[in-house]
């Protein structure tokens, strides 16, 4: 089992800025610049610390927010390809639904991916909902414009015979051609993160990495939905290297401490949705099959369902009811590992956890300190895991 350290290098010092958003309305006037750049070289020296511990990293980006100040994945990732050795380096994602260049894209990836000499995972995404209005784009036209995205992404980088023209719906390119092409063979590694099962079935279809977490019940449909998929087109049963889990991990010396870090790191759950309604839930984003289903289950829009089918909101529930949910793993060394253990069991196997384990106001020497008992105690342990096998699956 592969295992990803993330954090969204969060600007807490602005949170409370604005009591009613840090998304899309915040004025950046509330960035001191001395500031980030100290937050900026920190995250980069904990995600570099990664490469020595042994353990991944996994990069993403938001626009016009205090929760992420990483407003593009691309300078991280090139500053890591150079400066790190053999970790797998992550871009989850580049929102190349809203993205106006999609061969730019396809352009600076194959760069970061020449410079680490093939360790780049590429994840692309349609992006967050609160960023269509920055972004300009039609939120009902998004997934459309999303797979165009993706397409031409693809193209571009396994085209190797002189430009082409592309006509499509939402992109015109009249000479593509880029320089230089990818390390890796014919592309690298494509992952796609899903939200619903209805957004599964795209990406069952063409096979890649499917990305799913902070809920153990919408991760196993999510998971079961591409399973089926797979299933339905003739495929073979997916090997556990399709599928990706995302929690917030948190270890520490006791379990107090360890949930004393976690109540930290969820300071993103506790922000992350602070917008007005408008921005967060913009007509025609999501199916709307998908916002009947929850309205029926009796859970609001930023709610979910634990595994005894009891709503939990992600913002306000306790560490304890987040664990519950698998949103949140945390405690001691063993503690954690059962609970990834225990996880692995009810979605049907994974090959790789995207562990949150920085965020909120978790300090560096915290950060630092559950990196590390991460690293030394709980990843060792996690081969057994892998060995079992998707029927491993509780049903």
């Amino acid at each position: 089992m592969r295992v990803y350290h993330f954090s969204e290098n969060p600007y807490p010092a602005a949170w409370n800025a604005d009591p009613q958003s840090i998304r899309v309305t915040l004025p950046n006037r509330h960035f001191d610049p001395e500031l980030g750049a100290t937050l900026i070289n920190r995250y980069l020296d904990e995600w570099a610390l990664c490469d020595e511990l042994g353990l991944d990293i996994w990069i993403n980006e938001h626009h016009s927010t205090a929760t992420c100040i990483s407003a593009s994945t691309m300078p991280p990732l090139a500053i890591l390809a150079r400066e790190t050795k053999r970790a797998r380096l992550l871009t989850l994602g580049v929102p190349v639904g809203m993205r106006l260049d999609p061969v730019l894209v396809a352009e600076e990836l194959s760069y970061i991916d020449v410079i680490s000499r093939g360790r780049l995972e590429m994840g692309l995404v349609k992006g967050y909902a609160t960023e269509i209005a920055p972004a300009n784009v039609n939120p009902v036209l998004l997934n459309e414009r999303f797979w165009e995205a993706h397409d031409l992404v693809l193209k571009a980088m396994t085209s190797h015979d002189g430009p082409f023209n592309w006509e499509g719906n939402h992109f015109q390119f009249r000479q593509v051609n880029i320089w230089p092409r990818p390390y890796q063979q014919p592309h690298p590694p494509v992952w796609v993160t899903s939200f619903t099962p209805q957004s599964a079935i795209g990406i069952a279809e063409r096979g890649h990495i499917i990305a799913a977490g902070l809920n153990a019940v919408m991760g196993r449909a999510i998971f079961d939905a591409y399973r089926n998929r797979r299933a339905e087109l003739g495929q073979p049963v997916p090997g556990q290297d399709r599928f990706g889990y995302m929690a917030l991990v948190a270890v520490g010396d006791t379990a107090s401490e360890g949930q004393r870090f976690a109540g930290q790191v969820k300071g993103y759950l506790e922000t992350t949705g602070k917008t007005q309604p408008h921005f967060l839930n913009p007509p025609g984003f999501a199916p709307p099959s998908a916002w009947a289903k929850q309205y029926r289950s009796g859970a609001s829009h930023r709610s979910q369902l634990d595994r005894d089918g009891k709503p939990v909101s992600p913002a306000t529930a306790s560490v304890a009811e987040l664990m519950r949910a698998g949103t949140v793993i945390a405690g001691t060394p063993d503690e954690v590992f059962a609970q990834i253990k225990d996880l692995y069991h009810y979605l049907g196997g994974f090959a790789h956890l995207l562990a949150m384990m920085h965020g909120g106001t978790l300090s560096h020497a915290d950060t630092v300190k559950s990196l590390t008992l991460f690293s030394r105690e709980v990843l060792p342990r996690l081969g057994e895991l892998t060995k079992l096998g998707a029927s491993a699956a509780v049903a």
